[in-house]
């Protein structure tokens, strides 16, 4: 699954933007999801659903042509994405991640450049001659989409160290640089894959080798052992 953040103070223009790529990656036939942040507390209607997250932690409700998922507290991103089917997720806010590619929404020029962190992959305004991109212009929005499509990416925020960075936002900021490749990451191809429920469980390199060795040294011994891809189910 690959991300990019849109990032912008307010009346940047991010919501809009958010709208045009999605609407034109849709269009490309790519799967489309997207994460906001809000400031404060969210608003729900005043529904049976809203009334009963008062009590529990989880509460769904499903019709015949939406689902709504309400989880109590806070979630990380990654967290979050665990719940999405889709090819490409436009993050709207959370300017501090690290993991992956961003948009900067100008307001005004020479503003906001204290958000270009190292993994910007353009600007964007609603303004002309300030930015890389006009938000509003259909053209340029399809350009955008474009780049998004070629370059967006997400890394797992483990900070395992083995790709030979000390954290994710330095690969990170090298994969956008075109220094490096997202292929870099060895714990988004790790040899031992585990799913619970169907969630897949991140592993660095190190647990995911381990885990390995130790099941075919068990499974080794017995009889009918063979090459070939393992597969364990615990119910």
């Amino acid at each position: 699954m690959k991300a990019v953040g849109i990032v912008g103070y307010k009346k940047s223009g991010k919501t809009t933007l958010v709208i045009g790529l999605s609407k034109e990656l849709s269009r490309m036939g790519y799967g489309v999801a997207i994460l906001k942040h809000v400031s404060g507390d969210i608003d729900f209607p005043d529904t049976d659903t809203s009334r009963f997250r008062s009590w529990v932690p989880f509460v769904s409700a499903i019709s015949s042509k939406e689902t709504e998922i309400i989880l109590k507290g806070k979630k990380t991103v990654e967290e979050i994405m665990n719940y999405l089917d889709s090819d490409i997720v436009l993050v709207e806010g959370f300017r501090r991640e690290k993991t992956f590619p961003k948009i900067v929404c100008i307001r005004n020029e020479g503003g906001e450049k204290e958000l270009f962190d190292g993994l910007q992959l353009f600007s964007a305004s609603f303004m002309e001659n300030i930015s890389d991109f006009n938000i509003v212009n259909d053209d340029q929005i399809k350009e955008m989409a474009a780049i998004v499509v070629e370059r967006s990416f997400k890394l797992p925020n483990l900070n395992c160290g083995h790709c030979g960075y000390e954290s994710c936002y330095e690969l990170a900021r090298e994969i956008v640089r075109a220094k490096e490749s997202i292929d870099r990451c060895v714990s988004l191809n790790p040899p031992v894959s585990i799913k619970i429920d169907g969630t897949k469980l991140p592993l660095n390199p190190f647990t995911s080798n381990l885990l390995k060795n130790t099941v075919v040294a068990m499974l080794s011994s017995l009889r009918g052992f063979g090459k070939g891809k393992v597969e364990i189910e615990i119910p």
